[in-house]
């Protein structure tokens, strides 16, 4: 008889998923605990525009190691993050295309990975400063059909997604696709929330709830649709700097706490009442995962693992709010 953990086996009864971004420059060693998958970020695509390069293998190994004690656990490697280019160029050469799949089907057995999630930000958009064509999101369908038939239907494949589902055909590619992380944050600075379930006057470009509408309008169904959570917040740059880990925020002085309960979303306001700091709390987060469960998605995904305090508030909340 195997003997699970407790939270494990909650996975497995829930059918829910909770994935955290781990990166490679942290060193931090997640608990498994609190996850059903880790995203590794990153790997990118090769100086040949024909593989993979990954950073910092030894952590990437040290990962894919907790499998071991933790068998529930999924590892993926994702491929891209922001400011991660070459990815233009390899999707719009059919040769160059089938090679990087089939590198990914390498990487995958050699490092024995679950799977392959593609952070392309974004195809047909060069405000990464990366290459960028109008003929990106046809190739993106098309890099993604080769990757799913080089890793075949046991592994999985994801995406991350602009929140505003903007840059890819998720009608085209549903089927080739296990689930989409949809990067529900960084939609504003201050004076305006940048993570927002729901819209009020200090919500930014959009919203949680938007962003999940626009993927489901594109054609991307809400049970393979996972919600984002930032573990940090942004700031207004003068008061606080513009990104701030959740567990050095909480050391902030001078500042007053306010709850703006039209976006379920906590921030700070300086003397003069003004928004300079909007950011997640386990309330709202709270009402995050509720929200995943009235809609149907099919859980949570947070960047990153590290912004966390060391006791996990965060991700606690995250793994309460999903797996119920």
């Amino acid at each position: 008889m195997i003997i699970c953990p407790q939270k494990s086996c909650a996975f497995e009864k829930n059918k829910k998923v909770v994935i955290a971004y781990v990166t490679s420059w942290s060193s931090v060693i997640p608990d498994p605990t609190y996850l059903t998958h880790i995203n590794y970020a990153f790997g990118h695509v090769n100086d040949s525009f024909d593989g993979v390069r990954i950073d910092n293998e030894a952590r990437l190994q040290s990962i894919i190691a907790l499998k071991k004690k933790h068998p529930h656990l999924k590892v993926l490697l994702s491929i891209g993050g922001w400011g991660s280019g070459r990815f233009s160029e390899m999707a719009a050469d059919v040769v160059n295309r089938k090679k990087f799949a089939a590198d990914c089907a390498r990487v995958v057995k050699v490092f024995k990975l679950d799977g392959i999630d593609i952070d392309w930000e974004y195809p047909t958009n060069p405000s990464a400063g990366i290459s960028a064509t109008e003929s990106d999101t046809e190739n993106y369908t098309l890099l993604m059909r080769d990757i799913r038939k080089a890793i075949g239907r046991k592994k999985l494949l994801t995406l991350a997604s602009v929140s505003s589902g903007q840059y890819i055909a998720f009608d085209q590619i549903k089927n080739d696709v296990d689930f989409v992380n949809i990067m529900t944050y960084d939609s504003g600075n201050p004076p305006y929330h940048h993570a927002s379930l729901h819209r009020s006057p200090l919500s930014g470009r959009t919203t949680c709830a938007e962003a999940v509408k626009a993927h489901i309008a594109g054609g991307m169904p809400a049970e393979k649709l996972v919600l984002g959570i930032p573990f940090y917040g942004r700031g207004n740059k003068t008061d606080i700097k513009d990104f701030i880990d959740y567990k050095d925020l909480l050391n902030l002085q001078g500042f007053e706490q306010k709850w703006d309960d039209e976006a379920k979303a906590h921030y700070l306001v300086n003397a003069e009442g003004t928004l300079i700091l909007t950011f997640e709390t386990p309330k709202s987060i709270s009402l995050k995962c509720d929200y995943v469960h009235e809609q149907g998605l099919l859980g949570a995904m947070y960047w990153e693992y590290a912004g966390d305090t060391e006791a996990g508030v965060l991700r606690d909340a995250v793994y309460k709010g999903i797996i119920r």
